[in-house]
């Protein structure tokens, strides 16, 4: 077993030491390995969902279609994939690109949303949330751009965004690196959609695709009890 791997069972393991009571958002590690490549519906089964925009050659929004469950068949969204990890990623790989089935590609630019999806509650008030996780570049081409995200959304007012934070991934190498966005929870988010996840705005079926690993979700100043504090566990990374 790799460090990388023995690190993440130490986090998992404390992460379920650590108060939780009145927080709403609920941490997430995934680092892909215990999913099964050849079932379509595995990304589904782990909560993940997709999102399409489509949008004029001027930037005018034409439509919108999702939220889905996250397909796994290498033709829309996302796939796992294999042999793209190093030593600290693994046999198994996260690729998010674009929806190639859409057929409105030649005339518009396919903007991708593969992202978890949860409610924001009165107990992550004062909270910081951070998203983590490993990247590198895949086949992204020309004109398409990719980004992580934390997003929300307020239902009570149309669906309306209101924080969308990035992290630019357009340019990054084709060797790993370890990225993050984060968020601080104040009351006027109670009752929103918040979302963390990849992005991709692609045209003309242009390559888009980017790799992920060792995804992890979490509040970043969680009150550590026994022995061990987060920034002990944090440095095991």
């Amino acid at each position: 077993m790799n460090k990388r791997a023995m690190a993440v069972i130490a986090v998992v393991a404390l992460v379920s030491l650590l108060p939780t009571a009145g927080l709403a958002l609920t941490p997430y590690f995934q680092d892909f390995e215990t999913l099964d490549p050849a079932d379509t519906a595995a990304l589904t089964n782990d909560g993940w969902l997709v999102f399409g925009n489509v949008f004029g050659y001027d930037l005018g929004y034409w439509y919108g279609y999702g939220p889905f469950g996250a397909p796994n068949d290498g033709a829309a969204f996302c796939a796992l994939v294999s042999g793209q990890g190093g030593a600290e990623q693994g046999a198994v790989q996260l690729s998010v690109f674009s929806d190639y089935n859409n057929a409105d590609h030649p005339q518009a630019w396919i903007e991708s949303n593969v992202f978890q999806e949860q409610t924001v509650e009165a107990g992550d008030v004062g909270s910081t949330y951070v998203f983590e996780f490993d990247a590198k570049m895949g086949n992204l081409e020309l004109r398409s751009t990719a980004a992580a995200f934390i997003k929300t959304l307020d239902p009570g007012n149309g669906w309306a965004m209101t924080n969308y934070i990035t992290a630019d991934m357009t340019a990054i190498p084709d060797t790993w690196g370890r990225y993050s966005v984060s968020l601080a929870i104040d009351a006027s988010l109670v009752g929103q959609v918040f979302q963390f996840g990849f992005t991709n705005m692609a045209a003309g079926y242009e390559g888009s695709g980017i790799f992920y690993d060792n995804l992890l979700f979490d509040v970043s100043d969680p009150t550590a009890t026994q022995e061990s504090s987060w920034s002990d566990v944090k440095s095991l990374f």
